[in-house]
């Protein structure tokens, strides 16, 4: 990486200059950011993240960000002595591996990430899904994907129903980045765990967010080749889909990608978290550092 202390003021000067019809384009719009994978785990890219949402706040923007924390709740399960177990792909979460769940993700997690953005600079407020009413959930349905007559019980893992996007309106309203732990809550006041990307590309529908970000640990969805594709319309991801390109850990990170794009959040983007700056350079550069997913 090139020194940033050897760049000539002129040049600094002509970045910025180049930065200014993106920052322009997207002043006054909300970008939901949904973080996860090494960006969350190396702590020179968390101070990355931290800056990165920091500096589009203070250029107009509405970040929010909603967190994953996947090796964070095996790290402590383990502590516990209790193994995790999953069902096609999803964590069998019981009344104890949830209470683990919510002291992982709304305590540790959310309150790093909240503390790392304060110290760069922001103002964060941490959420959960049962704050201001924000994430209704219902217990998930999983049928089997071979016999879709079996229904495999997954515990406390939850479909959204609905969402309330009131309190995050009104922190952003107030100069505050909400960050917001993926747990809803049902009819009864339990307590569900829900995928961080689902809750991701939900929100940024209800909010109608100009655009959804979703880091990951890979450089964005790849062809049969391994080449990076760049730019998708949904249309092409069905083709994606069809022909077995979009599959494993992918599957439900695309899927409420395109929900999202197909209900109106302009771009998508699924953009790799181990480069430093990654969002920064996605937002307001015209080079692509991932793969984007346009409405149409």
């Amino acid at each position: 990486m090139t020194d940033l202390l050897s760049i000539a003021p002129r040049d600094k000067a002509e970045i910025l200059a180049q930065a200014l019809p993106y920052i322009r384009k997207f002043h006054g719009k909300t970008i939901v950011i949904k973080y996860g994978g090494n960006a969350m785990t190396d702590p020179a890219l968390q101070a990355d993240f931290a800056e990165d949402v920091v500096l589009l706040k203070l250029v107009g923007m509405n970040p929010v960000v909603v967190h994953g924390g996947g090796p964070q709740i095996e790290t402590a399960l383990n502590r516990l002595g209790k193994k995790g177990e999953f069902i096609q792909g999803m964590r069998v979460t019981d009344a104890e591996t949830m209470e683990v769940v919510e002291w992982v993700l709304a305590g540790e997690v959310q309150q790093d990430i909240v503390g790392l953005i304060n110290q760069a600079g922001g103002k964060a407020v941490g959420l959960t899904g049962r704050d201001g009413g924000m994430i209704r959930a219902q217990k998930l349905k999983l049928l089997d994907t071979k016999d879709p007559s079996i229904e495999h019980d997954v515990g406390q893992v939850g479909d959204i129903l609905s969402i309330d996007p009131s309190v995050v309106k009104a922190l952003q309203d107030d100069a505050f980045i909400p960050v917001i732990s993926p747990i809803g809550f049902g009819e009864n006041n339990e307590s569900y765990n829900i995928n961080a990307d689902v809750v991701a590309s939900k929100l940024a529908t209800v909010l109608q967010a100009e655009k959804l970000m979703l880091l990951t640990n890979t450089p964005g969805v790849l062809d049969k080749q391994g080449k990076l594709l760049t730019d998708l319309t949904a249309r092409e991801i069905d083709a994606l889909f069809a022909d077995g390109t979009i599959s494993g850990g992918m599957l439900p990170k695309i899927a409420g990608a395109l929900d999202a794009a197909k209900a109106g959040v302009h771009a998508v983007h699924i953009i790799d978290g181990r480069v430093p700056h990654a969002m920064l350079l996605e937002i307001l550069t015209d080079q692509a550092y991932g793969t984007m997913i346009r409405s149409h």
